[in-house]
This record gives structure tokens, sequence and C-alpha cells, in this order.
């Protein structure tokens, strides 16, 4: 993405008045090119931003700015429509997409960052200005000046009054309302979800991983970070990761530690297992962790991955591992048995909403039933090619109970050759309230990581 040259402002003379060409913070030209394309365009923020970041000029304090700006949007955007909506004059499914991006932008700025709100509006103008015409600014500034007359609690005060806790919380902690009644079903007490929901709210510093025999955890905290707390590999990034060496010579990589955790945990109860497959491996993050264990540990590690480029990233950061590119659902095509294999399917992704803010706005409870028949289909396949006697773990991003215990319940009333293995053994020191029953669910709120959950089956004949 090209920003603007430091060129001086150009007058533009028309009739007896004089127009300023539009000068936008290129910071925030930025964070609306990114947010575009993630709301616009069905684009990956996690993908999209890094890269514009490292593209562009900005210094590292700029770069810090966009990255709050933009995810900090994402995240909060639920919020910040229902303020558009009630300063607005049409209906809100009427006004351009392009002002809706740039509002959203600028309420963030007001109330969620520490910006004053006459830099906020008149920034956010000025953007307004350069990417949408002189026209559709002057909304812009109308709204904002609408907006920022009031603190937040004067906007979201009249959701006190809401008796539908679902609704209330859906708007106060921006999330959909399926979302929301989902964790209701899990947590049940009204206090804890608010906890819950607030925690995907909070953003999470980038977590590095070390890939054992290329770097170790020691390397990563000499760059100033901080130790996880339940995994050996990781450390917080106190620096942008694409700045670290480690990272750009792909000897490490950044990956939450719940992923680390579940890597972990494989790869300890498949200690006496010889020989490994990773169902779903793209893209790449769990293999490369996994195949530098099995390579310190001298197993033959296989990572299958269905998507052709998403099986190219998982080739640049796996070490002594064969990479296949195929539907995990037909693996037994191949004619190849393993006797530890892990399933971490496609999911919600619901798990990880601090790090990935747009997928609370994507995924639909349309979704669950597509998702949930694929999920069966990679666990009976993960099923079918192990061994008697071998390991299968099954992995989710997500706590949604259609996705976990049910998935996990069914799979043990279809398939009598397979028993589940109690994971307690397993977990890491001081994760032991993270067993759900035989299994393990991870809680952003409770763990500081995302909601992984993870489930291990023996295969008994």
């Amino acid at each position: 993405m090209q920003l603007l040259s430091n060129t001086p402002p150009k007058i533009v003379k028309s009739g007896a008045k004089s127009f300023r060409s539009p000068r936008p913070d290129p910071s925030r030209l930025l964070a609306f090119e990114v947010l575009s394309e993630v709301n616009q365009r069905g684009g990956f923020a996690n993908l999209l931003l890094p890269r514009a970041l490292q593209e562009s000029d900005l210094e590292s304090r700029d770069k810090g700015f966009v990255t709050e700006l933009v995810y900090g949007t994402l995240r909060m955007q639920g919020l910040h429509d229902w303020i558009i909506e009630q300063v607005i004059d049409r209906d809100f499914s009427e006004v351009d997409a392009g002002i809706v991006d740039v509002l959203r932008l600028g309420i963030h700025q007001l109330f969620h960052m520490r910006v004053p709100v006459h830099a906020g509006v008149s920034a956010t103008v000025e953007l307004a200005r350069k990417v949408l015409g002189e026209s559709k600014a002057t909304y812009v500034n109308a709204s904002l000046r609408k907006i920022s007359a009031r603190e937040l609690t004067h906007w979201i005060e009249p959701l006190s009054s809401m008796d539908d806790l679902v609704a209330r919380y859906a708007i106060e902690h921006s999330h959909p309302e399926w979302i929301v009644s989902s964790y209701f079903d899990l947590l049940k007490e009204s206090d804890e979800v608010v906890v819950a929901l607030r925690a995907n709210n909070v953003p999470a510093s980038p977590t590095l991983v070390a890939w054992p025999g290329r770097s170790t955890q020691e390397d990563l905290l000499a760059y100033g970070g901080t130790a996880t707390k339940y995994s050996a590999y990781g450390a917080t990034a106190q620096s942008i990761p694409s700045e670290i060496d480690l990272i750009r010579n792909r000897l490490a990589g950044v990956q939450d530690e719940g992923s680390q955790i579940v890597a972990t945990i494989f790869a300890k109860a498949a200690s006496r297992q010889s020989k490994w497959l990773d169902l779903c491996a793209g893209p790449g993050g769990k293999a490369a962790l996994l195949s530098s264990i099995a390579s310190q540990e001298q197993k033959s590690f296989t990572a299958n991955e269905v998507s052709s480029a998403r099986a190219k990233l998982v080739e640049q950061v796996v070490v002594g591992t064969q990479v296949w590119v195929g539907d995990g659902r037909e693996i037994h095509e191949r004619g190849e048995n393993f006797n530890a294999v892990i399933a971490d399917v496609p999911c919600t992704g619901i798990g990880a909403l601090r790090r990935r803010p747009e997928v609370r706005w994507r995924r639909t409870p349309g979704d669950l039933a597509n998702l949930i028949a694929l999920q069966r289909e990679l666990l009976d396949s993960a099923i079918t090619v192990t061994e008697p006697k071998g390991l299968i773990a099954y992995v989710t991003c997500s706590p949604h109970l259609a996705e976990t215990k049910l998935q996990v319940r069914d799979a043990l009333e279809r398939h009598r050759n397979i028993r589940q293995i109690p994971i307690g053994s397993f977990l890491p020191s001081g994760l032991e309230d993270a067993r759900a029953g035989e299994s393990m669910q991870l809680w952003t709120h409770k763990h500081g990581t995302d909601s992984m959950f993870m489930a291990l089956f023996e295969r008994v004949s």
C-alpha cells in the first residue's frame, strides 16, 4: 500500500473559494486501507496488517498506533455501529461503506484510544476528504461532532435498561448475539460471561515460539519479552515480530500460547509413538513446533494440508517433514497409517477473537452446520489412519459446545474402537482448572490464551 509523499499541500482555487488538498495522517490512511480490505473485500487483518506495516515508512511508534487502531476498531465494530445508528439520518444499511469505516476509525479514537477529541475529529475528517471526497467528508464531520459531544457513557447508558442480557451484552461488548448466547451456555453466570467478553476485547501482545533445534525460549527472552506461563517454548514480544531476526530467518515463529500448549500436550502424549501426522497443518504454526520436537526426538513427522498455497507456507517452516497436499478426509487413499494423529480441525475460530477480531463478524450460526459435518468427517479420517494402540488428538480453536464436547460424545458413540484418554496428566503445571471432563478447555479470561479445546483418544482396535 503506497502512502502519501511529504510534498507541500496543493492549493486548488475554485471560484471565490480556495480548497486545500487533503493531507491525511499516513498512519490513519494506512489503517483505513487495511480496514477497508478486511470489511469490504474479505481480507484478513492478521495477514494484511503485518505486510502493510513492513512495506511502509512509518516509525515504530506509528506502527504501534496503526496496529491498535485497526485491531481495536475491528473488535469494537458492533458498538461503533450502534452509536452510528443513533446519529445518522437514514437506515444504517443505506450508508456508504467507506463512510461507515471512516466513522468506525474515528469513534475508536474518540472513546478507546488516547487521542484528544479535537485531534480525533479533525484527523478523521481529513482522512475522509482524501478517501471519500468533500461531500462525504462533510457528512463524516457532522456525524463525528454529534458523537464527540457526549462521553461514551452517555451512548451506552440506555443499554442498562434492557432486559435481554444477550442483546445488551452483544452491543456493550461488541460481539454477535449468537456468540454471547454460546458463552451463557458454557459459563452460565452472567458475571463470568461479561469477564470473558471483555477479555476478547483486550489487545494481546504478540506471542513468540521457539522451535527446538533452531532456537530456545532464552533466545526469545533476549529480545526483552516475558516467558509464557505454561509453554516452555514461548515468550511475549515487546517489539514487532517482523523486526526480530529469529522470526525473519524462520528460526522461531509467532504463535499463541494456547496453540503451543496443544502441540506440547500432543508431543507428550505421543512420546512413545514413532510416526506422527498433522492432518490439517496449514498455515504451519503448529506443524513447525511439532516437526521441531519430532526431529529432536527422532520421530517421523508428516504434515497434510488441503490448500496448496497454505501447504507452501507449511513447507517454509517445518524441518524433516514430508508435506502432503490433499483433503484430510481422503488421507486413507495414500495407503499409509500412523500411530499418532492430530486433527486441529477447521472451526468457527471464536476462541481467538483477540487476535482475529474480524472472525466475530464473519461467522454466523449458519456456518456451524457445515463446519460440524466437516469436523466429524476429519475426525473419522484421523481414526481410520491410526494404528491400533495409536493416539488421536482432536483440537478446535473454539469453545462452542457443538464443536467440542458434543463432537467428542458423538465420536465415542459412533466409533466403538476408540476410548477417550483423560488429558489431566498431560496438562502443564498450573492448568488444572482447564480440565473439562476428560478434555481440555482453555479460556482467554482465565488463562490468557486463545480458547483452545483438546481431546485425546486411543484407538483400541
